[in-house]
């Protein structure tokens, strides 16, 4: 399974939407210079927490359905194309550019990215109630610069 970066997205004061920039460094605490209040402390944050993965397919999909969802609006890190969404798995691990990182859990939806969906309907992403459509949480393995268009191949 392999794939590009279509979108690297990051917000400084954190929340949403976050804004493309066309490269970055991923470090074990997450992409430099974004916020996440999960991951605020290098020594404390939860470092399964580190980077968040979507896919442009499944945006452009729930843009079909009408939904107001734009890349980096649902808080996403990177915005991937080319990967089979549907199969991925807790515990595969990921290379990205230099980096390599490891999918730790599906990223449970939450009102702050309301927005993005009719009637606030975020559980529309719910892993629980729409397999297949989550965005993914991981965590870094190996830290390094990322950059769009950079290949993604599925390690494990």
């Amino acid at each position: 399974m392999n794939g590009i970066v279509n979108s690297i997205n990051i917000s400084s004061k954190g929340g949403v939407p976050k804004i493309p920039i066309e490269e970055g460094n991923i470090l074990f605490h997450g992409l430099e210079g974004d916020f996440n209040k999960f991951r605020s402390s290098k020594m404390d944050g939860d470092l399964d927490r580190a980077i968040s993965l979507f896919s442009i397919e499944k945006i452009h999909q729930l843009q079909k359905e009408g939904h107001p969802i734009n890349v980096g609006s649902t808080g996403e890190n990177l915005t991937l194309e080319g990967v089979d969404w549907v199969n991925l798995e807790q515990g595969m691990r990921i290379s990205i550019g230099d980096c390599i990182i490891q999918l730790s859990e599906p990223c449970a939806p939450c009102s702050k990215i309301g927005k993005s969906f009719n009637n606030r309907k975020f559980s529309r992403i719910d892993h629980n109630l729409e397999f297949g459509w989550s965005r993914w949480l991981a965590r870094v393995l190996v830290e390094g610069k990322i950059a769009i268009g950079d290949s993604i191949s599925i390690l494990t």
